[in-house]
């Protein structure tokens, strides 16, 4: 005679628990997003289509045998592309960008030394575009990522030895420099400058401690100031910059800046309109790319420019809030890089509009044309968005004092009370 074991059965609660499982897992993926992130994804959003729009005014006097939408076609193609990569970037854990840290630098190392092969293009005295199937590229965009994600890793890990200032120089100093090196091998200062805005952006916000952050920031204003005086070009660019009678050499160096200001100042406070800006008619060099912000200020006058400058602090106080009430180094590090990289590039261009810089042929985030430019910084905002997702809820956070006292009450044991 055999006997069986008994079947377990299935308790009522069962059910209920995997359900309530899949309820807790879909809450979790459909969870609200934290402010910074409503911040950061419009405004990204915002210029991203502004650019759009201010590309197709400023290229419509191109070429006229051709499509007026050419262009912006081209432009749009990458917009397409960058904005749901940017969402799905967003969902990334940390562990994901700290594994690609490494991988991302090497590859966007050599991804830049293609310019000195064959497939390089050389265009007005920097070599720092490829072809590749008819499609032209800048390298050195995606460098700006890869070396915020490679240097936040690296500080991440020597956070406890950043006291020591040869933790601090090795290997920064020299895997950074040598990346900054293959863009002036290619003798693109604009590029290198923002490289080294990057790296001293995350120095920064490590928390090194100020002597050891002086020193690299010295050098670094040494290097610039060097590169600068040993450049036969630049020094011309400069000192056209700083000729207060630049109207004397109106046909040379000083002809694209004073097309930019005299751009600006035609559109006044309301601007001329959309579509009517007169510089645009190959008067003013690069009106699409590194001077877009001269347009806009030529068609849509004080207040475009004024809306432009507002959309760049909306981004950049939903970056630095997640910088201040993050807990993680990592985080820190790396939106601090990031956030000091668009920034501080968009000022720079705006500066550079303005002539209160010299040309150096940065682009203005979002907006110019250039669709590696666009890509590389919707990359950006989706590392930003992901770092976004690992604040603390913040009313959570509020909540939990409030809740410990009635816990301590709940849990106390009884007294008796007497009565009189």
């Amino acid at each position: 005679m055999t006997t069986t074991a008994p079947r377990s059965r299935q308790t009522p609660d069962e059910p209920a628990r995997a359900g309530l499982a899949a309820r807790v897992s879909l809450g979790r993926a459909f969870r609200p997003v934290p402010s910074e992130f409503l911040l950061i994804t419009s405004a990204a959003l915002l210029l991203t289509g502004f650019g759009l729009v201010m590309v197709l005014s400023a290229t419509s006097a191109l070429d006229g045998a051709q499509s007026p939408f050419e262009h912006v076609l081209k432009q749009g193609v990458f917009a397409v592309i960058g904005i749901p990569l940017m969402f799905v970037l967003s969902r990334a854990p940390l562990k994901f960008w700290k594994r690609m840290a490494w991988p991302a630098l090497i590859l966007a190392t050599m991804f830049q030394l293609l310019v000195f092969t064959p497939l390089g293009i050389s265009a007005n005295g920097n070599r720092n575009w490829i072809n590749l199937a008819g499609i032209q590229a800048q390298p050195a965009e995606f460098l700006k990522l890869a070396l915020a994600l490679w240097l936040g890793y690296v500080l991440f890990r020597k956070q406890t030895l950043l006291g020591n200032w040869r933790h601090v120089f090795i290997p920064i100093v020299p895997v950074g420099a040598l990346v900054i090196a293959t863009v002036m091998g290619g003798k693109d200062l604009g590029t290198a400058m923002i490289l080294v805005l990057v790296l001293l952006g995350a120095l920064f916000f490590s928390g090194v401690r100020l002597r050891i952050f002086l020193l690299p920031a010295i050098g670094a204003i040494g290097a610039v100031a060097l590169l600068a005086i040993t450049s036969a070009d630049r020094m011309r660019r400069i000192m056209s910059f700083l000729d207060q009678d630049c109207i004397a050499n109106y046909l040379g160096d000083c002809y694209q800046p004073l097309h930019g200001i005299w751009g600006l100042a035609a559109g006044g406070v309301f601007g001329v309109g959309l579509g009517n800006s007169a510089e645009k008619y190959d008067w003013l060099p690069a009106a699409a790319n590194d001077y877009i912000f001269a347009i806009v200020g030529e068609e849509l006058g004080l207040i475009g420019c004024i809306v432009v400058l507002a959309l760049f602090a909306l981004f950049a106080v939903g970056a630095f809030h997640i910088i201040r009430r993050t807990d993680d180094p990592f985080v820190r590090i790396v939106c601090g890089a990031i956030t000091i990289w668009i920034i501080g590039q968009a000022l720079i261009n705006v500066a550079v509009v303005l002539r209160v810089f010299p040309v150096l042929g940065v682009p203005l985030p979002f907006m110019s044309q250039g669709g590696t430019s666009l890509l590389s910084v919707l990359i950006a905002c989706g590392v930003l968005l992901s770092c976004a997702r690992t604040l603390p809820d913040r009313r959570a956070v509020a909540e939990l004092p409030a809740r410990a006292p009635r816990r301590r009450a709940a849990t106390a044991p009884a007294t008796k009370t007497r009565t009189r």
